[in-house]
């Protein structure tokens, strides 16, 4: 009952990356990245474990961007020809990468970290991968001409980083998708199908995790939009339900998303944000604990898990790792009381 986990990335080293930022450039070339990498993700599990967290992850410390770290191997992406576009329905700009051609796997993306990680623990291990339809969000369309089309090319690539993430002795493997509190009918028309077809034929545990951003100013300002009562929840979780992906991840602390949502999701493992990701301010236990019993109104406690609202890379380590440890601490706190 109520254990725990994060939703995805941690801060990265400053002897890895910059600190502090999203899109955080290397500090290192060559062989010492790639060696850096796997010091920054054998550190970082060591670090979720002290922290007391039960499902540890990477942390996607070898990933720039939890997108663009998996597009760095793909055939027929050219970041070389980038496209100015607003993502996320307009919420902001960015530059993307075009797709040019038909999409292939040139090899097993994150082999490498998911070695590392695996050998570096024995409690259960979670891998993050971006979702199809939050992948065609952050990509300039120049081949398929077809958005469902793209995504379902994506999801057959994402499947079959899944399944050797599998074969490593991944025990979770989660995918993101925050564009369904974007696009809601899409989401139900054809992203939960995709989202499937990425997760089609694994045995290991399946994740969908659906959130409202990262804390950095264009989520902030979008949030500002939404009104008192966030329902985007409402309109994509029967679908979830429907699904046959096992978790579902979503945000809880500090936001507008009305608690009782959480009872279409009937089925599942409900992953209950209980960490504000758009915060520096760390969390008591008890602010934790109070968050995980408003869940076990609308959801029974053995199918809750404590999570964190997203990643949280743009933070400082120590107020990161000072957030999971609350995080822990609240879930046992939540734990004696029922």
């Amino acid at each position: 009952m109520f254990e725990t986990t994060l939703a995805g990335s941690l801060p990265k080293p400053s002897w890895l990356a910059t600190p502090n930022v999203l899109w955080a450039p290397w500090t290192l070339t060559g062989a010492p990245l790639q060696e850096a990498k796997e010091d920054a993700t054998i550190l970082a599990i060591r670090r979720q474990e002290e922290a007391g967290l039960d499902i540890v992850s990477d942390g996607e410390q070898a990933r720039q961007h939890f997108v663009h770290g998996f597009l760095a191997e793909v055939d027929g992406v050219d970041f070389d020809k980038k496209v100015r576009m607003g993502i996320r329905n307009n919420r902001y700009e960015a530059d993307c990468p075009t797709v040019t051609s038909a999409l292939k796997r040139r090899k097993f993306v994150h082999e490498r970290e998911a070695r590392a990680a695996r050998a570096a623990t024995a409690r259960k291990l979670k891998f993050t991968l971006p979702g199809p339809m939050t992948l065609i969000d952050t990509l300039a369309d120049g081949y398929y001409g077809d958005r469902v089309k793209m995504a379902f090319a994506f999801a057959e690539l994402l499947n079959q980083e899944a399944r050797d993430l599998e074969k490593l002795g991944v025990d979770v493997i989660q995918f993101d998708e925050p564009a369904f509190n974007v696009y809601l009918g899409e989401t139900v028309e054809w992203g939960v199908p995709a989202l499937e077809k990425a997760a089609e034929g694994l045995k290991c545990t399946t994740a969908v995790h659906i959130c409202y951003g990262y804390g950095i100013e264009a989520n902030i300002k979008w949030k500002e939009t939404l009104g008192e009562s966030w329902r985007q929840y409402e309109q994509t979780f029967p679908a979830l339900d429907r699904s046959k992906i096992q978790q579902v991840s979503l945000e809880c602390r500090q936001s507008h998303v009305p608690p009782e949502l959480m009872k279409l999701l009937k089925t599942k493992t409900v992953l209950v944000g209980a960490i504000d990701v758009a915060s520096d301010k760390i969390e008591t236990p008890e602010e934790v604990a109070a968050t995980l019993k408003v869940a076990t109104e609308f959801v029974d406690p053995e199918r809750i898990q404590a999570c964190t609202n997203c990643g949280m890379a743009p933070m400082t380590l120590a107020t990161a790792y000072g957030k999971l440890r609350a995080l822990a601490q609240g879930a046992a706190l939540a734990r004696q009381a029922l």
